[in-house]
């Protein structure tokens, strides 16, 4: 059985959690039952509601999403049903119908996606599915919510013979207002309406004139209100047809109720159901927005936590665009406590907050933010002394209470706990408090319990430091800065940095230095020396990161480099298929031309042929059959392969082109020029003479037009 402190639950702000998950749902019984989440009893429960929630935070990323299960409660109409000769209204069958509906579909919707929904369907098979409500209420109420008119034949026939009335009481109206309108017997207003009546405005004077019952009169008494005689008759008929209809529906809707109650208890499973429902989509909503996992759970007391995070802080510097540093922690039988050190606001009690309250939300059935490669266990009890516990009500110290707790967590201690300690050994005189909580935790320790503590102490980092399966770690601290890395560092205890901290906020370096004379040397040297460790340690880190980032950046040149060497290998085989197949050519033109000389010294057709038609059958012994497609394929390869390499050797050809006329150039002196030889262009064609050289320039005449140029652009084409 799994029992966690109600104390724990504060402690580690799990109330704040199921608020902002009780925010989520969407009806109002499940905003209660989510604010009353507690851990699961059982390690069972614990993994079929964590299922549930994992299966429905799939749907959101799924084709297949479950139907909306949104409804309207009826706890009002179950507990009518549970009362004998009770009847509902029609307003409240109207809900028992959508809530038959609702809960009829997603049953429906979970039968048929049983794959995808494994859990949420075998939850949903313990109900009955009964859609003949819906179909008996659907026949007797319409959508507007009033009972149809077919509901009974007594109805339908009461009915029309309302409206027959309500149209003789128009007629009859109609025609007194026509009749006592000529005879001038009526205001100018005509007529008004007096208790939902419509009535006839009469002059005062004329009222015995007209036939009918006075209804009212006017502030001034000059208008009478009468109703007609005729149509008084009809309504007195209209109030006698009325109260039979109204006898007839309570009826019908007494006899619907009955057809109903003996489907109460299905009813309240379906709302029980579709409540549940309601958390579960809550819980998914909430780990989507934490971007929180189902991690791997195990039995073998294996606790690894990477990279997690406090879900409330996540939500709260993610609304103010803060980043969130996340921590890992790993616990198991030959490593069960940890001892975290550190300066203060260095993040120790968000580390013992953060695997505390992922580890209760994680037991009642919600999904933690963690990397998808960590693997938790489960434990019966989780016990926590979190905070300054001063009770003003109890009379009790800090120390006291501390002692309190001590002493329930000495009779509740053992190898299936988790124990929480932030600030251990503080509220009393350091030396002897220290010693107490020394000896605490070493009864902690022999009786295997698995546990986090934060502390100052000296003498439990010692401790932690000779015990095998208990361990240190520290939160890192900027050693130049002396600012906080919220980083956690298991294998190494931490200084808390009390002298450099009071040095940096300005405290005199000489009162620094009395205050080190007042304290046992070896202490401060104790102290001293962890200092060096972790600023030692913070050096590693930063070079093991450095490290990793030239080994990325090597290993992604390697994988270029790969890839570069695979397509040159690729290359490398198409050009010796290409280089083969060019061989082969080669070699049957040699033969061709053998068999052709032979041909021509002795002109024998007939060996002709026959050395042809054996050249040909070698060939074809060679080939293998192939389809008309992927001859077609091969000779398209074929012939990107020769379009490449004729690309590439022309690409050699044309360098080893420019190469060799460079040299023809180096070789060859450039002739003087003297007038009178004919030159052209480098880059032309027409031909002319020299007709005068002055300082690097000539005018060529080419017989039309003459053109002064650059002698080094004309290259001699004959001398004079």
């Amino acid at each position: 059985m799994i029992h966690i402190h109600e104390k724990t639950l504060q402690d580690l702000e799990f109330y704040s959690v199921l608020q902002q998950v009780s925010d989520l749902c969407i009806t109002d019984l499940g905003r209660l039952d989510a604010l009353d989440i507690k851990p699961f009893a059982t390690h069972e429960e614990v993994l079929q509601s964590l299922a549930y929630t994992n299966e429905y935070v799939s749907s959101f990323d799924n084709d297949n999403r479950i139907p909306n299960h949104g409804f309207e409660p009826i706890t009002k109409e179950l507990k009518l049903l549970h009362i004998e000769n009770s009847v509902l209204d029609t307003k409240s069958f109207k809900k028992i119908a959508s809530i038959t509906l609702t809960a009829g579909a997603i049953l429906k919707f979970l039968k048929k996606f049983e794959t995808y929904y494994p859990s949420l369907y075998v939850a949903s098979t313990k109900l009955e599915l009964v859609a003949n409500i819906v179909t008996e209420i659907d026949a007797i109420i319409d959508r507007f919510g009033d009972v149809k008119d077919n509901a009974s034949d007594t109805l339908f026939q009461l009915r029309q013979a309302i409206n027959s009335v309500r149209g003789k009481i128009n007629q009859s109206f109609t025609s007194a207002l026509n009749t006592y309108h000529n005879l001038d017997y009526l205001d100018d207003i005509r007529e008004s309406v007096v208790e939902n009546k419509r009535v006839l405005a009469v002059k005062a004077m004329y009222r015995r004139k007209v036939k009918g019952s006075i209804m009212g009169s006017s502030k001034t008494g000059s208008i009478v209100y009468m109703q007609p005689e005729q149509t008084f008759q009809y309504a007195r008929e209209l109030n006698n047809l009325e109260f039979d209809e109204s006898e007839e529906v309570d009826k019908i809707l007494r006899q619907l109720t009955e057809y109903v109650r003996p489907y109460t208890t299905v009813l309240e499973q379906y709302q029980k159901f579709l409540v549940q429902l309601d958390v579960i989509y809550a819980k998914a909503k909430y780990a989507q927005s934490i971007q929180a996992i189902l991690p791997k759970i195990n039995t073998e007391k294996q606790y690894e936590a990477r990279d997690a995070y406090h879900p409330l802080l996540y939500i709260s510097n993610k609304s103010e665009g803060k980043k969130t540093f996340p921590q890992s922690i790993k616990l198991h039988p030959e490593n069960r406590i940890i001892v975290i050190s550190g300066p203060n606001a260095g993040g120790k009690s968000i580390t013992l907050k953060t695997i505390g309250l992922m580890q209760v939300m994680l037991q009642s059935g919600l999904l933690i933010p963690v990397h998808e490669k960590s693997n938790i266990c489960l434990f019966d009890r989780i016990i926590s002394d979190i905070g300054d516990n001063q009770s003003i009500e109890n009379h009790l110290s800090t120390y006291s209470y501390r002692l309190k707790q001590m002493n329930y967590f000495l009779r509740k201690c053992n190898k299936n706990t988790l124990f929480l300690i932030d600030e251990f050994g503080t509220g009393s005189d350091p030396e002897l408090g220290g010693a107490l909580a020394e000896t605490f935790l070493e009864e902690f320790y022999h009786r295997e319990a698995f546990g986090i503590i934060t502390t100052h102490y000296s003498n439990l980092k010692v401790l932690a430091n000779e015990l095998p399966y208990m361990q240190n770690a520290n939160m890192m601290f900027d050693e130049k800065s002396l600012e906080p890395m919220f980083k956690l560092i298991l294998g190494q205890a931490g200084s808390s940095f009390t002298f450099e901290v009071a040095q940096k906020n300005g405290i005199p370096y000489s009162l620094i230095n009395r205050a080190k004379k007042k304290i046992e040397r070896g202490k401060v040297r104790f102290d001293a020396t962890i200092a060096k460790l972790q600023k030692e340690r913070s050096k590693l880190e930063k070079t093991e990161r450095s490290l990793k980032e030239n080994e990325k950046k090597k290993q992604s040149e390697a994988d270029k480099l790969e890839e570069v060497n695979a397509k040159v290998q690729k290359k490398l085989e198409n050009f010796q298929e290409l280089y083969d197949s060019n061989q082969r050519l080669i070699y049957l033109g040699q033969k061709f031309n053998d068999i052709s000389e032979k041909y021509f010294d002795n002109k024998k057709k007939r060996e002709l042929m026959a050395e042809l038609f054996k050249l040909v059958q070698i060939e074809n012994s060679k080939r293998k059959k192939v389809s008309a497609k992927q001859k077609k394929a091969e000779k398209i390869k074929e012939e990107q392969i020769k379009k490449e390499a004729e690309k590439k050797v022309a690409v050699i050809r044309q360098k080893k082109k420019s190469a060799k006329q460079k040299e023809i150039k180096k070789e060859q002196p450039k002739p003087v020029l003297k007038v009178g030889d004919r030159v052209r262009m480098h880059d032309g064609r027409a031909i002319g003479s020299i007709d005068t050289l002055e300082k690097g320039k000539a005018i060529v005449n080419y017989g039309m037009f003459t053109t002064n140029v650059n002698v080094d652009l004309l290259e001699l084409v004959e001398r004079k």
